[in-house]
């Protein structure tokens, strides 16, 4: 019965929320944002270590914004998962060169696009989905129900889901065969066995070796790609960069120069990363803790 009904409600508070003009849910994600910021907890010392890692001289002012434009995401959500019209979709952002994407494409060996989770990332998969067919990659919940629901509310005429297991990395094999696009968010934490550990603003943290493995099967093109969010009510700007030189083959090198990219791109807006992720995070099994601690040791000695 739940497995049923939670869905369709869900849906409905999408949908109802989505009505609403993009300025007005923004100012509430705004307002959201400001009350996790004034109340103690969890993700806000977090966010306030993670932000100290990266920037030192950081003040409680860029932790603030950050907490604020985090409010704004999770309100903007549903308006951009329950948005079609591509029309419309792409009258919100600014990009200055959607060529440079149609030129990768034409060597027929695919596109790989990385973000990190900074600005409206959800905006991403349907903007760029409108111009190219895409299949993006995300952690299926546990729950099989919120992964249907999930998958159900993101897809789009050209844009199709990629759960993060075996199935998932084969749709994004086949879609890179195809010569299409695929869309990763390269700085969440994979499971054991399937990352190494590479500096990330100078902390070990556990990074996905499988966008070196795809390039390297593939020979895909690499994009750096953020939706910067211009302020309420106006808008976003597409930052992207190509990778001019394929990833290294050591999975090691290959995740640090991932790392350095995502951080590069941060450092265009600090106040816009979800710094309160668990970034540093070890996954649960024993073996990978150990992998942690040497490490950490190796980065030190380097």
């Amino acid at each position: 019965m739940l497995k049923t009904f939670v869905p369709r409600l869900l849906t409905a508070l999408f949908k109802t929320l989505g009505i609403l003009p993009l300025t007005v849910l923004q100012i509430l994600g705004w307002s959201a944002g400001w009350l996790a910021w004034m109340l103690p907890g969890r993700y806000k010392e977090r966010a306030w270590t993670n932000l100290r890692q990266a920037f030192p001289d950081a003040t409680r002012e860029t932790l603030r914004s950050a907490m604020l434009s985090n409010g704004q995401l999770m309100f903007e959500m549903p308006f951009w998962w329950t948005r079609r019209n591509e029309t419309f979709i792409n009258s919100k952002l600014s990009c200055d060169d959607w060529e440079q994407f149609q030129v990768a494409l034409a060597r027929g060996k695919g596109v790989i696009l990385l973000s990190p989770h900074a600005g409206c990332f959800e905006l991403l998969g349907p903007v760029y989905s409108s111009h190219f067919p895409s299949t993006v990659l995300f952690r299926p919940p546990r729950k099989i129900w919120m992964q249907d629901w999930i998958v159900e509310m993101r897809t789009r005429r050209q844009l199709k889901m990629a759960p993060a297991n075996q199935k998932g990395v084969r749709a994004l094999v086949k879609t890179l065969m195809r010569g299409n696009t695929i869309g990763i968010l390269p700085d969440q934490v994979p499971p054991d066995g399937e990352g190494v550990w590479a500096p990330f603003f100078g902390r070990p943290a556990y990074t996905m070796t499988l966008v070196q493995r795809l390039q390297e099967l593939s020979g895909a093109t690499i994009f750096i790609l953020a939706a910067q969010r211009n302020g309420i009510g106006q808008g976003y700007t597409l930052r992207h960069k190509e990778l001019s030189e394929p990833l290294p083959k050591d999975p090691e090198a290959a995740a640090t120069v991932i790392n350095q990219e995502m951080e590069e791109m941060i450092r265009k807006m600090p106040e816009q990363y979800l710094w309160g992720y668990n970034r540093y995070k070890a996954p649960k099994t024993k073996a990978a803790r150990v992998g942690m601690s040497s490490g950490s040791e190796d980065s030190t000695t380097r």
